[in-house]
């Protein structure tokens, strides 16, 4: 991908980024209590790898300008 990317797609992909992390530890705790041993990726709801899944995220169309 391009170093310059398009507003819209780069907002997606940052919120696509904040849904694929790990729940913090003390949630895991408050959950599931001390005792038990689970690891914080279990807690979170969509799971995705930028290898394994891709977005398909497409830019929108620009209009072509007429100053040549």
């Amino acid at each position: 991908m391009s170093g310059i990317k398009n507003p819209d797609k780069k907002t997606k992909l940052a919120k696509k980024a904040r849904q694929t992390k790990w729940a913090p530890v003390w949630a895991v705790f408050k959950k599931y209590g001390m005792g038990k041993r689970i690891h914080p990726s279990a807690m979170t709801k969509h799971r995705r790898s930028w290898r394994r899944t891709k977005l398909h995220i497409k830019p929108r169309k620009q209009r072509k300008s007429h100053l040549g």
